[in-house]
């Protein structure tokens, strides 16, 4: 079984956050979900945005960087919208992961080197249609890096929503949301 660290997105450490790590923990995983934004929780995402900026998307990037280093290095880094960035960064510089789940997000693999880690599979996940994730570059950029690496995959979902994953978030898509669990269910199975 896989142990993964896995970051919640700009509204925060949500119940739907918790309930999705949960489904991975009864598959048998191993989960670590720190809190970035130490108890606070939006109902917005503009607000969560907003906190983000205001604390600093560095400060936010540098808890999840600390958190980490309490961790065995063989991880699987997972991260939902603002937190696939950190467990992006982690997944290319951190030695020992064992692979990467970006959830609604994925920025250009130079940010945090010149190519992605050759033995650090990687899964993209994101809706066709949601403006941030194709209408910001990161769909770009997630084709990029599965141009790029030796096992990376893109996966794509019909609709227009950002947060599809979060049960407790009006944008939740159960089909969708359900698809990309059992993905990534079949992708901890194999790392």
């Amino acid at each position: 079984m896989a142990e993964v660290l896995l970051f919640h997105h700009a509204h925060g450490l949500t119940s739907g956050v918790r309930e999705f790590a949960e489904e991975l923990r009864r598959a048998g995983h191993t989960v670590h979900v720190p809190d970035l934004y130490e108890g606070r929780v939006f109902a917005s995402l503009d607000d969560g945005l907003g906190y983000a900026r205001e604390a600093g998307f560095d400060a936010i990037v540098e808890r999840a960087r600390s958190f980490a280093a309490w961790l065995p290095g063989e991880l699987v880094y997972a991260g939902f919208s603002l937190g696939a960035f950190p467990a992006q960064q982690l997944a290319q510089t951190r030695a020992g992961a064992r692979g990467a789940l970006l959830y609604h997000a994925c920025v250009p693999v130079t940010e945090f080197g010149e190519s992605w880690p050759q033995d650090v599979p990687v899964q993209v996940h994101g809706m066709e249609g949601d403006p941030f994730f194709a209408g910001e570059g990161d769909l770009e950029a997630a084709r990029a890096l599965v141009e790029s690496a030796q096992d990376a995959e893109l996966f794509l979902y019909p609709g227009e929503e950002h947060l599809f994953t979060d049960r407790s978030l009006p944008s939740y898509d159960e089909r969708a949301a359900g698809l990309l669990l059992e993905r990534t269910l079949d992708f901890l199975a194999k790392v």
